[in-house]
């Protein structure tokens, strides 16, 4: 009997945890709308506030900051970006999500985009160049296919200064870093709940209350006037079950494969900047991305070449050809693990991993004797 997949793609995805299935059960049961004033109503109104204090507490928010849920972290983004409305540019990193990087454009402002330096980080100096007028800027916190945490206090001080709002798309950190957005500087941030264990199709915009919120979908009365339309309780509920289990990586596989990884040839990209645990991007001479991904899925090992957010398609990494990186933008494997990753999993992705590359090695070895 062939064993089941191994499933190192938590960036993409994470998947669903025993308690939020329980939880979301739970509030189905309840099945009514929170804008009902019955019994049924109120006990559904009472998860979601009480769901609403629990994100916000991942992020440090209860008093300084105010959460509206949104269908995902593209939403909570989407949501962001409606406020660049009455700023005089919006400015987006070269590594931004696809959900800022390609909707900027969409909201009839000059846009600016910030080149990454070689390490994965933004380049501040080219930051301040762009600074001019009141900017609205985008810059996540950890970035989604190389796991590099960017410098968002600084960030923040020099966004600040120059009158802007900085939005801060925090998805890929929620549960591998803590989060803190008061400290942070942050008037923004996105989350979504599939990326830690929770459902898929939730997410929030957590925004400081020294901001005033403009509604994208405007219409009822729910999530303060900001979001109209009847609240996901159930996916909501299961949004706070996946908080509320949240513990911290355990590094020490990731570490060792990483190393063993290099030993073999590998390069980790932005291994020389801060990095968030449980996202390993590495590349490899020659060997295509499409190439490993065929090779890892047919052994059963479930990782990516980047991000998910791409058609399905296998194509040059953005954010590498963003870090000067082109000539293995098309040869980078993400590794990603989660809640339910075990030091097994790693090596078992090495292990097969490895017999692949010497395999392709020795074609590679083949050929040149050949033609030689």
């Amino acid at each position: 009997m062939s064993r089941a997949p191994i499933y190192l793609d938590h960036a993409a995805t994470s998947p669903i945890r025993p308690e939020v299935r329980d939880a979301m059960i739970a509030a189905w049961d309840i099945g009514a709308n929170a804008s009902s004033v019955h019994a049924l109503g109120r006990k559904a109104k009472l998860l979601l506030e009480e769901a609403r204090d629990t994100v916000l507490g991942l992020v440090n928010g209860v008093g300084p900051a105010r959460l509206v849920f949104t269908s995902g972290g593209t939403e909570a983004n989407q949501l962001a970006l409606a406020q660049a409305r009455g700023f005089d540019r919006i400015i987006v990193s070269a590594g931004e999500h696809d959900s800022l990087h390609k909707a900027a454009e969409s909201y009839g402002l000059p846009v600016a985009y910030v080149p990454l330096l070689r390490s994965g980080l933004i380049d501040l100096a080219a930051l301040d160049q762009l600074l001019i007028g009141r900017p609205f800027v985008a810059v996540m916190l950890v970035n989604n296919e190389t796991g590099v945490i960017k410098p968002i206090r600084s960030i923040a001080e020099k966004v600040h200064a120059a009158g802007g709002w900085l939005h801060v798309d925090a998805v890929q950190a929620a549960g591998k870093i803590d989060i803190d957005i008061e400290a942070l500087g942050a008037d923004s941030l996105s989350l979504a709940a599939h990326k830690i264990g929770g459902p898929q199709g939730v997410g929030a915009l957590v925004y400081s209350a020294d901001r005033d919120l403009k509604a994208a979908v405007p219409g009822g009365g729910q999530e303060f006037g900001h979001r109209a339309g009847t609240e996901n309780i159930a996916g909501i509920s299961g949004f706070a079950a996946a908080v509320r289990v949240i513990s911290a990586p355990d590094t020490e596989a990731q570490i060792a494969t990483e190393a063993a990884l290099k030993a073999l040839g590998a390069t980790i990209v932005g291994e020389d900047a801060p990095r968030a645990p449980g996202i390993t991007c590495f590349t490899v001479p020659d060997w295509t991305a499409q190439l490993q991904l065929i090779h890892m899925d047919m052994a059963g090992i479930c990782v990516s070449s980047g991000s998910a957010c791409s058609s399905g398609k296998v194509k040059s990494s953005r954010v590498l050809e963003a870090m000067g990186l082109n000539d293995v933008a098309d040869k980078a494997l993400r590794v990603s693990s989660g809640w339910n990753t075990t030091p097994v999993d790693w090596q078992e992705f090495l292990d097969i991993w490895s017999k692949g590359y010497e395999k392709f090695l020795a074609r590679q070895t083949s050929r040149v004797k050949e033609s030689a």
